[in-house]
């Protein structure tokens, strides 16, 4: 079998794949590349990938003949938001109750901003329908579902031309029977019908209504491009996509809950950098993921950090999500001068077309353009040779943009990577230094086509001591999505306090939820002694308007006052303690890569890495530095900056203020002085 990755980001779409070998002593064998992306169908570039893969080898030459195991990391719903081209969606709910997804919470985003006002909701008034029936929050039935309303509302919806369809009615949480009957009048009209308690079984009715609104809301978006996939990869492949929580599902699965893929392509790279870390013994990492247009960073603090508080343009979701901060700075971000005089970075990017200036059709000036201005970037081994950069495109570019800066070329390309430097740096604060931790205490583990290129210089803003760069960081989230789980989340509203239940009642309520995900995960090909279920209660002190995550055990209450603690600096042991939701996590343990180690050598390099000299700029001074081939480094050897490691998927700088050393599993330790 073809195992493959696949991650589709704004400027390339990365592959990693497993070389088939006979040579036992060789271990597992990887492969990647890089193709553009296609933004007018993402699509296309994960088919061209797959059949330049099939193409080159050998093994797989009769491409309708060769099984292939596909993982993908998708932005098709991302971008369905962001751009807000989702499906013609209608919101059915309970007649009353119809502007709730409108009025929301009283938060207001911008406090001070009198001009402010909210952008249209993505469900137009005229698109919410309600519906007569009310079941109240014990799960009663005190008015029966109105037919008659049913009817006129299925009339209403094939009138309007609607696409995709959400239901979320009051409580349904505990009693779905209403829902069940509202989705079994619709099926007849052929749409998709999400309903609320199958996407989120929780209360809080806004949260809830937003979830499964855009879930409807992209679904058939997911549907198309899965679906478009499918029928064009081989019938006894098998695609799974990567979901916002770290593990992987069915593409069937991905078609039908599409909102759990919202941040498919970040928390691939995530997990891959959980697992890596956790090889190469360091448990305490922040992420740092730059790639052609945005920067992910994220926490790992012995696990993974998981939310159930994100939103995406300013729509709540309340699935269970890797805690990712997100901010517009990547090698194709965009450099310009504002109104007022000051050198701003994005978030606008070049993207894949036209791309940076040195691509060859692009006329902005990139942060990728500025690190190969500073001689940065080593043109004639960027993608291993495979893509060739126009260097000579460059000057006049910057010259015209520093004389209107007031600065020299150099000055302004200095400029432009302390720009985004600073916004890659504030994004680290808000997932460490806002919620508590220090970053001193943890390693930077950069990542991403352009991570290596800025890595060192955030860890020095920062004060983080070590910075980890694992072989092929390129194509990282590729390759976390083949380490990945296969994850299935749920929850239920229980709404019990400490003196009101106990562990055998807590338990008995886990029991439906654990024959669902033993079932469900059976269906996504699991073997039953690969799945593993962890349990977990979502707890707060009575009258707080918040919860936390505490893992299920026999101390949990204990459990629950000493997490409290450490997040908010108190507990209250005389405050009751109310377990809000249960939550389970049905994980099945897919064969995974098996990372081989490296040659080791001395502490010098061997002279056929040194590729020879160039001269490059560090703080307005050109200095002397030399150029290695990464893959002919050896472990044990020791580089000490200035220097720059070139890879196909990506190029490390080494500043003249860090050394580097080489461990056993090819991964770069930088050392900030």
């Amino acid at each position: 079998m073809l195992v493959i990755g696949v991650d589709t980001g704004g400027t390339f779409t990365d592959f990693v794949y497993k070389k088939p070998t006979r040579l036992a002593d060789r271990g597992e064998e990887w492969g990647v590349f890089k193709v553009l992306s296609t933004p007018e169908n993402p699509a296309l570039a994960v088919l061209q990938g797959l059949k330049k893969l099939v193409g080159d080898e050998q093994t797989a030459a009769d491409s309708a003949g060769h099984e292939k195991r596909i993982v993908h990391g998708s932005t098709v719903a991302t971008n369905a938001i962001l751009e807000r081209k989702g499906a013609r969606t209608a919101l059915i709910t309970n007649k009353g109750f119809e502007d709730i997804i409108e009025i929301g919470r009283q938060n207001r985003e911008r406090l001070y901003d009198l001009a402010y006002r909210k952008e249209p909701h993505i469900v137009p008034p005229h698109l919410r329908i309600g519906v007569g029936g009310r079941i109240v929050k014990t799960g009663e039935e005190i008015e029966p579902l109105s037919h008659h309303d049913l009817e006129a509302a299925a009339e209403r919806l094939q009138e309007l031309g609607v696409e995709s369809v959400a239901v979320c009615l009051l409580f349904s949480f505990n009693n779905p029977s209403h829902e069940i009957e509202v989705g079994r009048s619709l099926q007849a009209l052929g749409l998709p019908v999400s309903l609320s308690h199958e996407i989120l079984s929780e209360f809080r009715e806004f949260e809830r209504c937003s979830t499964t609104v855009i879930n409807a809301y992209v679904s058939p978006k997911m549907q198309k491009y899965i679906g478009f996939l499918m029928e064009r990869v081989g019938e006894r492949d098998t695609l799974s996509i990567m979901q916002s929580n770290g593990g992987s599902i069915s593409a069937e699965t991905a078609m039908r809950e599409s909102v759990r893929t919202i941040l498919s392509g970040p928390a691939g790279g995530v997990v891959g950098a959980c697992e890596i870390g956790r090889m190469a013994g360091y448990t305490k990492l922040i992420t740092f993921d730059m790639g052609g247009t945005s920067t992910d960073v994220s926490l790992v603090d012995g696990e993974m950090s998981l939310t159930t508080e994100a939103a995406i343009s300013g729509y709540p979701l309340k699935v269970p999500m890797i805690h990712i901060h997100t901010v517009g700075a990547g090698g194709g971000s965009i450099a310009f001068v504002d109104e007022g005089g000051s050198l701003r970075v994005g978030p606008e990017s070049a993207g894949a077309d036209p791309g940076p200036i040195c691509y060859g059709k692009g006329d902005r000036i990139t942060v990728t353009d500025a690190n190969l201005f500073l001689g940065r970037l080593i043109p004639e081994y960027f993608l291993g040779g495979d893509m060739h950069l126009e260097v000579e495109r460059l000057k006049p570019f910057f010259q015209k943009m520093a004389t209107e800066a007031g600065l020299g070329p150099v000055e302004l390309a200095e400029g432009i990577l302390s720009v985004a430097n600073t916004a890659m740096e504030k994004a680290i604060r808000v997932i460490s230094v806002e919620r508590g931790f220090d970053p001193r205490e943890f390693t930077l583990f950069s990542f991403g086509g352009a991570g290596g290129m800025h890595a060192a210089f955030l860890a020095r803003l920062l004060n983080i001591p070590r910075v980890l760069i694992p072989k092929d960081p390129g194509i990282l989230s590729a390759i976390g999505m083949l380490m990945a789980d296969v994850i299935k989340d749920y929850s239920q509203t229980v709404m019990k306090t400490e003196d009101h239940c106990d562990l055998g009642q807590l338990s008995e309520l886990f029991s439906s939820l654990e024959r669902r995900g033993r079932k469900e995960l059976e269906q996504e090909g699991m073997a039953k002694e690969a799945v593993i279920l962890e349990r977990y209660l979502d707890m707060r002190y009575q009258g707080q308007s918040y919860e936390i995550i505490v893992p299920f055990g026999e101390d949990y209450v204990e459990a629950f006052h000493r997490l409290h603690e450490k997040t908010y600096g108190y507990r209250n042991q005389d405050k009751v303690v109310e377990v809000v939701n249960i939550r389970l996590r049905a994980r099945g343990l897919p064969a995974k890569p098996k990372l081989g180690r490296i040659r080791k050598g001395g502490d010098s390099p061997p002279g056929e890495a040194l590729l020879g000299q160039r001269d490059v700029v560090f703080d307005n001074v050109e200095v002397t530095t030399r150029v290695f081939k990464r893959e002919r480094l050896l472990a044990g050897n020791r580089i000490n900056g200035p220097a720059i490691l070139v890879e196909y998927s990506s190029t490390i700088v080494i500043p003249p203020f860090a050394k580097a050393e080489i461990d056993d599993l090819g991964n770069i330790v930088l050392e900030i002085e």
